[in-house]
């Protein structure tokens, strides 16, 4: 993807999307500059670089480069940071401007550790971020139960010795293939997405489809007990074509595709038609 240029308080931020990290990078030249209104914002990060450097922190060590559009037009190596990296380097930055993240940093920091000793605050605090982004109380309540039915799915798997991370993203991909017809990288493109969650841009049958497709996988994997990662992966697209075969039942009497492109701003605001073809 083409870097995109973000525009902050009348001040640009060169940034580019990986879709094989699934992560943005941003420009930290252009992050200093914004923060500190410094006359060379290259100079700042050098001497910035040095001093981190001599404190013994991993930021310059991390981070890495990418070529970037400057503003002769041409492109340059750039050093870029991640939003991890580019919330540590707003950290080291001893400027007004940068106060205000450090305080919210603080603040999500606080919450965090706060909802470790009291996981039901997580709870609240996802129902209220739905409430204010416009979602139903019905949609709400069907998105917190899907995150029930996952997390019975990741157990069972963790039970059968499957590794969290690469293996739980191979064989989400095939539960999500055999119900939807499209991995989740392509489901999220179709969608227009991005670091957004696929299960929030869902509609409420999407929704009831992809937990059908996760129940029946788990109920499955524990009636069978796979004792090796390929047997998973049979089970998991038996439990995902389970919930294809209904997709196309309910898309054959409706007349209506579930799998669309509506996003969550779509899905609030407006009732698009989606016939099928």
């Amino acid at each position: 993807m083409p870097n995109k240029i973000n525009v902050f308080n009348s001040q640009t931020i060169r940034s580019h999307w990986d879709p094989e990290q699934e992560k943005w990078f941003f420009a930290i030249v252009d992050i200093v500059g914004v923060l500190t209104d410094s006359p060379n914002p290259r100079k700042y990060w050098s001497v910035l670089k040095t001093r981190l450097k001599k404190e013994g922190s991993e930021l310059t060590t991390v981070c890495s480069q990418l070529k970037m559009q400057a503003s002769d037009g041409k492109k340059y190596l750039t050093d870029v940071a991640d939003t991890e990296q580019m919330l540590r380097l707003i950290q080291s930055v001893p400027s007004p401007k940068a106060e205000p993240f450090k305080l919210w940093l603080a603040q999500v920091g606080s919450e965090r550790i706060d909802e470790n000793a009291n996981p039901e605050l997580t709870i609240d605090r996802a129902m209220k971020a739905y409430l204010q982004k416009g979602y139903s109380k019905e949609w709400i309540n069907q998105r917190l139960k899907s995150i029930e039915v996952r997390k019975e799915l990741t157990d069972e798997w963790e039970n059968r010795g499957v590794k969290a991370g690469k293996e739980f993203a191979i064989l989400t991909d095939i539960i999500t293939k055999a119900w939807s017809e499209k991995t989740v990288r392509e489901y999220k493109e179709f969608k227009n997405l991005k670091k957004e969650n696929l299960r929030d841009h869902m509609s409420n049958l999407e929704l009831v489809l992809n937990m059908l497709a996760e129940a029946t996988t788990k109920e499955i994997s524990q009636e069978k007990q796979p004792a090796t990662f390929d047997e998973s992966k049979i089970i998991a697209n038996e439990g995902g074509s389970i919930a294809g075969n209904t997709r196309r039942e309910i898309e054959a009497k409706t007349g209506k595709k579930i799998v669309t492109r509506s996003s969550a701003k779509v899905l609030l605001n407006s009732d698009e038609p989606n016939e099928l073809s």
